[in-house]
């Protein structure tokens, strides 16, 4: 399906218009845990992860853990994070890791090695992480990415009410903070072909982005399904961008499990819901 040498947008772009364009989050809430009949422990982490890699790992473009749910765990939850992580890249899903890091300097670097080392048990095909330090604060993260053929999905619009108060100020320039890191991923992926490998995070659930998306990079587009958004609302939030995104689900497919034919069937729902949207608007 796709070639692992090559730069992550080439991989992304192949799996989406193989396999649909939509994420689904591996999200262990202590609640999803508990619907799906498991306790909220570590055998319950790793039965719940195994299960939706089983069900979706040979069929979704990308799956995204959370790293958060299972670093609650302490080191053996890590360890069913390394586990996720190798199979659902072995079975052929494209595994981002939202840890959504950010900081500066050597911290930042060793962050960038964590996820984005080859060498590394967490090694993931793309990392979210946070530019309000300063989009130059990324560059040990852009440049582990450009190394290892990996991406990165920078925040820009969130799709929570509260990020509103940082993306939406205003630069001294006139822009917002979110336009200008817009503009700096757009730089980073100037002349790529046919997707570049910085993407940027907003959200599905934005009444109006009111940015310019044009990055030619990946548009991760949370807030299908619990959240409220729906395929439907893709074109209206995303313009002429909307070839681009990958609307990402959890809840809405996880709360389907443990069944694996369930879980297939609400992905598969999703993921032809989502490229319906997105054909009929180009």
């Amino acid at each position: 399906m796709t070639t692992p040498n090559l730069p992550f947008g080439a991989r992304l772009r192949a799996a989406m218009d193989d396999r649909g364009p939509l994420c689904v989050g591996i999200d262990p809430h202590a609640s999803l845990l508990t619907a799906w009949g498991l306790n909220d422990d570590v055998a319950g982490l790793e039965r719940f992860a195994r299960t939706t890699v089983e069900a979706l790992a040979d069929r979704v473009a990308v799956l995204k853990p959370q790293a958060a749910f299972f670093e609650r765990f302490g080191s053996r939850g890590v360890a069913v994070l390394e586990k996720t992580v190798e199979e659902a890249r072995s079975a052929g899903a494209l595994v981002l890791m939202d840890a959504k890091r950010g900081d500066i300097g050597s911290t930042m670097a060793a962050y960038a090695s964590a996820f984005l080392d080859p060498a590394s048990p967490l090694f993931s095909d793309a990392l979210t992480v946070s530019p309000y330090l300063g989009f130059g604060s990324l560059r040990p993260a852009l440049d582990a990415a450009a190394a290892a053929g990996s991406g990165v999905f920078v925040l820009a619009l969130t799709s929570n009410p509260e990020g509103a108060e940082v993306q939406r100020a205003v630069a001294a320039d006139g822009r917002t903070l979110a336009q200008v890191m817009l503009d700096h991923m757009a730089a980073e992926n100037a002349d790529a072909r046919p997707l570049g490998s910085v993407g940027a995070v907003v959200g599905a659930t934005l009444d109006d982005a009111g940015v310019n998306l044009a990055i030619n990079g990946p548009l991760l587009a949370p807030g299908i399904g619990a959240q409220g958004a729906t395929p439907a609302d893709l074109p209206r939030v995303f313009g002429a961008a909307v070839g681009n995104v990958v609307p990402s689900v959890s809840r809405g497919v996880l709360r389907h499990g443990p069944d694996q034919p369930a879980l297939r069937a609400a992905a598969e729902l999703f993921a032809e819901e989502c490229r319906a949207a997105v054909e009929g608007a180009r």
